[in-house]
């Protein structure tokens, strides 16, 4: 048996096709058009770019010569910067496509720049990357700065940390050896090795501050006591660093 198909179906059909291959194509060209077009553009680090002031007490020395036997894989190629003031001194590598544009510089030792003028009231160091707009400069641009930024500070005035430990029979002293003990709340009181470079004292039995020149150690042993006992919301007990506060939570009762 044989079925025959009307012209009007045929070219119903006929006109869908049609519609469906113009549909293709408009839909084509909108994405070709959204990967070619763009609104926004990229812009330079706003960290980055701010300059750095520092006082005279505070030395700079830039050697450019590139490390060719790294501590780790990353530092290779890079320059060493080198920040002293009168609380220390702290080294950092730099990487090759991060350029320092220094203020007054002071030659020495061949390539190496110094610079330390005690007649300017504030040095000033601007940073900047070959490449802005490519993602891993961009980023490094930024850090690199904040990184050189905070050893200022911290050779030259260094940072503080206070700790408070709230509860009934929480405290904490120093012991020899550099050796921090806490009671808090275990069956046996918990002993913390400080680092080197940080100094840790406890003017009373429920207050700790540390102190040093480089910030992420500090901030680093500041976390590392804390975890011990995190603070808590519902009694609000525990190692609380800084101002830091917690709001308070009410228990459901039954």
């Amino acid at each position: 048996m044989i079925r025959y198909i009307g012209i009007n179906i045929v070219k119903r059909n006929i006109i869908t096709l049609n519609s469906l291959s113009k549909i293709t194509k408009i839909k084509t060209n909108v994405q070709q058009k959204k990967q070619n077009f763009s609104t926004t553009r990229s812009t330079n680090s706003h960290i980055g770019r701010t300059p750095i002031l520092y006082p005279p007490e505070v030395t700079l020395t830039y050697d450019p010569t590139p490390i060719s036997r790294p501590r780790v894989p990353s530092e290779l190629n890079s320059t060493m910067l080198t920040i002293s003031g009168p609380l220390g001194s702290h080294t950092m590598p730099i990487k090759p496509y991060v350029r320092l544009n220094f203020v007054n510089p002071i030659l020495i030792d061949g390539d190496k720049i110094k610079v330390s003028n005690p007649q300017i009231s504030e040095s000033k160091l601007i940073i900047s990357v070959e490449k802005p707009r490519v993602k891993e400069q961009k980023t490094m641009w930024g850090t690199t700065r904040a990184l050189i930024a905070n050893y200022v500070i911290g050779v030259s005035e260094g940072f503080q940390v206070p700790l408070r430990l709230v509860g009934v029979g929480y405290r904490a002293n120093m012991e020899e050896e550099r050796k921090l003990v806490l009671r808090v709340g275990f069956a046996h009181p918990v002993e913390l090795k400080v680092p080197e470079g940080i100094t840790c004292v406890t003017p009373s039995p429920t207050r700790i501050v540390l102190s040093g020149t480089d910030w992420r150690e500090v901030k680093q042993f500041a976390a590392n006591i804390r975890k011990w006992r995190k603070p808590e919301p519902y009694n609000q007990k525990g190692i609380f660093v800084g101002d830091e506060t917690i709001k308070k939570k009410i228990s459901r009762k039954k």
